[in-house]
């Protein structure tokens, strides 16, 4: 059997030092943590713009209407968040993991984000216009209307994942493997997937939605 062309994403290596209990009340405007555990804690509404998460732990914790606007998070895993209305503008994420997320309405506009997996749990709403994704992986997850308007996308891998209702409009693909999503539903843009691969199933399913784009009536 032949190989695939597609270059493989790259997966994050983290190995988390022993970690020291978070023992504030929120995290800080520019504030730097390094080797912080945060865990069962509510975060609601805390502002943290342009703070630094360096070998963090974050689980378990409450993020609703959170302000991380330029928030930088590296080498940390943050397992079981949830929160609606987080304000990730501008992020920076790199070498991170989310596991078993349940978010809504994060906007991650104009982020980066750099070997990052997303495992488990569902995201909803989720704003990457402008971002630039190298190296992500969404694995078993389920992405209600995720916006990847005029994105950037390289080795960037969906496996046993629903991604439904996309937004691809102007999205720039490069290495983008879509055969593993087990539920593929784009919403528009679905000219713009020069550089991503997808199955023949998934090519039959989408065979209405690329005839409407080149303007080709099927009838009969």
């Amino acid at each position: 059997m032949a190989r695939s062309a597609v270059r493989e994403a790259r997966l994050p290596q983290v190995n988390l030092p022993e970690l020291r209990p978070f023992e504030g009340a929120g995290l800080e405007p520019d504030g730097d943590y390094d080797g912080v555990r945060f865990e069962g804690l509510d975060l609601s509404g805390t502002d943290g713009g342009g703070a630094t998460l360096l070998d963090v732990g974050m689980y378990s914790c409450a993020l609703d209407e959170a302000r991380l606007a330029r928030l930088r998070v590296i080498d940390s895993v943050l397992e079981g968040v949830w929160g609606v209305g987080m304000d990730l503008a501008g992020a920076e994420l790199r070498d991170v993991e989310l596991r078993d997320a349940r978010l809504g309405g994060v906007q991650l506009h104009g982020s980066r984000l750099n070997r990052v997996l997303v495992r488990g749990g569902k995201i909803d709403y989720l704003n990457l216009r402008q971002a630039r994704l190298t190296d992500v992986t969404f694995e078993g997850c389920v992405l209600n209307e995720p916006d990847f308007g005029g994105a950037s996308l390289e080795r960037v891998a969906f496996r046993d994942c629903v991604l439904r209702r996309a937004e691809l409009h102007q999205v720039r693909c490069k290495n983008v493997d879509l055969r593993g999503a087990t539920e593929l539903d784009i919403a528009t843009g679905v000219g713009n997937l020069a550089g991503a691969v997808v199955s023949s199933g998934q090519l039959m399913e989408l065979a209405p939605a690329f005839a409407a784009q080149l303007g080709v009536r099927v009838e009969g």
